[in-house]
């Protein structure tokens, strides 16, 4: 009889244990969706400014085709993306067209001079640099997230309850730098 109580204690102590760890896996997996919630909000806000810091830049620079171009289809391409990976990809793309708006840009003082280029190369700077804080963010949410499912005892869990890895927001080469902004 006292054994059948041993027993049943046990077992009722793994179970709450079982559902104390599903409950943070849920709660960790949340935070993750959430902090990648948060970085799509300032990436729609940069893909918002970018028509018109093209069409500004245009005024001036109207010969600058290619240019114009290869911004709009990074930022087709952004949009496109569903994974953070593939997101990482395209935005770095997105980054490098950007800059190279930018050297067009410098290249015209009057539109260096024009109020409206100068506000939309400030929100871009400043969407950039909320861009970074909220990679980190989520990149530090996805590294707890991760380790949670593959260290014990989670590792015996997570799988079975459906929790997989996450990837990490990040960002290749050169495009890890926000484009310059100079006025």
């Amino acid at each position: 009889m006292v054994w059948a109580i041993v027993i049943l204690a046990v077992l009722a102590l793994l179970a709450i244990a079982v559902v104390v760890l599903y409950n943070r896996f849920v709660r960790l997996r949340n935070r993750v969706d959430n902090a990648w919630a948060q970085i799509e909000v300032q990436l729609k806000r940069r893909w918002d400014l970018i028509p018109n810091l093209v069409e500004t830049v245009k005024g001036y620079a109207a010969h600058e085709r290619q240019t114009f171009q290869s911004v709009t289809e990074a930022r087709a391409a952004a949009q496109r993306a569903q994974t953070p990976a593939e997101s990482a990809q395209a935005e770095g793309i997105l980054s490098q067209a950007l800059g190279r708006l930018f050297a067009v840009a410098e290249q015209y003082p009057e539109l260096q001079a024009d109020e409206n280029f100068r506000q939309l190369q400030t929100e871009i700077a400043e969407t950039e640099n909320r861009i970074a804080v909220s990679r980190q963010v989520y990149n530090d949410t996805v590294l707890t997230y991760n380790t949670a499912i593959q260290t014990v005892p989670g590792v015996l869990f997570a799988g079975p309850f459906g929790f997989s890895k996450k990837d990490f927001f990040e960002v290749e080469g050169e495009a890890r730098e926000a484009p310059r902004v100079a006025f």
